[in-house]
């Protein structure tokens, strides 16, 4: 099939402009006409769908449907990888952890892709928070395409993904596969079993009541719209405990936004 992204009419990247916009609260719309052309020909071109028209008349007779989170997906997406921007699981690791003594611990990893976020925050806490065999430790993961979380139920990542953890980690906590001759490896069990993953959009109801002591919203904000940067960070403050840390993207500091976090280093505050 022969895929032209000049075919595509400016009506319809308007069009799917909104579709992101009201589904996830993701702006496309100011000086991304360019970046949707070519994320939406390669997701028809993956999908086997040749009309820019047959793929919209999908989506909008489908709504409920996964595709729209693949969609979101495919236009969001930007490189990941485990143990990405290491100097915030060295403060978790070295500032943070030896503050939480409670027996009970929730972490949660919002918008977290294939899973290589939450996974390296499994690792960190099965490396360095004491005990914690003995306590209730759980990393909730959330991301609103089922397509990725797919991937991160799998597990499954190649090389290039992996080659930024550290050797002892990454001869630790990651599995060769035996018969797959590119490399691509496997997370351990001990490791998956402290994340939970599921479904949810980010600008919903969340069913989660409370109690979290750290939230990582990394590389997430840079795609709403500054009245939607505030709803969230708000509702990430009504779900922190007292003392809890927020961890966002280093492109994404919260200056221009009112908020009531205590301001700690490059892209982490305290509530």
């Amino acid at each position: 099939m022969d895929y032209d992204a000049a075919d595509l009419k400016p009506q319809q990247v308007q069009k799917i402009s909104e579709l992101v916009y009201r589904a996830a609260g993701i702006n496309l719309k100011q000086n991304k006409e360019a970046l949707v052309r070519a994320r939406l020909m390669k997701r028809l071109r993956s999908l086997g769908i040749r009309r820019v028209a047959d793929y919209l008349d999908l989506i909008e007779k489908n709504p409920e449907s996964e595709e729209i989170g693949c969609l979101i997906d495919v236009m969001t997406t930007n490189k990941t990888s485990f143990f990405r921007e290491m100097e915030h699981f060295s403060f978790l690791r070295d500032s943070v952890l030896p503050q939480l003594t409670a027996s009970r611990l929730r972490f949660w990893s919002a918008a977290c892709s294939s899973g290589e976020e939450p996974y390296t925050l499994a690792i960190i806490l099965r490396e360095h928070l004491p005990g914690i065999d003995g306590r209730d430790v759980r990393i909730l993961a959330t991301d609103i395409s089922r397509c990725v979380l797919k991937k991160a139920r799998q597990a499954v990542y190649p090389q290039t993904v992996v080659q930024e953890a550290p050797l002892p980690q990454y001869r630790k906590y990651f599995i060769g596969l035996h018969h797959d001759r590119s490399g691509a490896v496997r997370v351990a069990a001990e490791v998956q079993r402290l994340v939970h993953l599921a479904y949810l959009n980010l600008m919903e109801p969340w069913p989660m009541k409370g109690g979290f002591q750290v939230i990582f919203c990394r590389n997430v904000m840079i795609y709403f719209d500054r009245p939607t940067q505030q709803t969230l960070i708000q509702r990430f403050w009504a779900i922190l405990e007292d003392g809890g840390y927020l961890f966002v993207g280093h492109s994404e500091g919260l200056s221009a936004i009112q908020h009531r976090f205590r301001y700690v280093r490059p892209a982490v505050y305290r509530k």
